[in-house]
């Protein structure tokens, strides 16, 4: 979901925005998009879950915890 540049950056997640909770701004095929601390663990862990909101998500594999 690419973030227009004339609206206030949301979380690709949740949709909030840094006037409630903190933002991390990340770039994945060639955008800016923004995701807060508490959906960061699903980029990392279950990146799938995001597809509909972040095309490509898919097909990112999940951190390799080495157990």
């Amino acid at each position: 979901m690419e973030q227009p540049t004339n609206t206030e950056p949301r979380c690709l997640a949740c949709d909030q925005t840094s006037d409630v909770v903190p933002l991390i701004n990340v770039k994945f095929r060639g955008q800016d998009l923004w995701i807060c601390p508490q959906h960061l663990p699903i980029l990392i862990h279950r990146p799938a879950q995001l597809a509909d909101r972040l095309p490509g998500a898919e097909n990112l594999s999940a951190a390799d915890h080495g157990h």
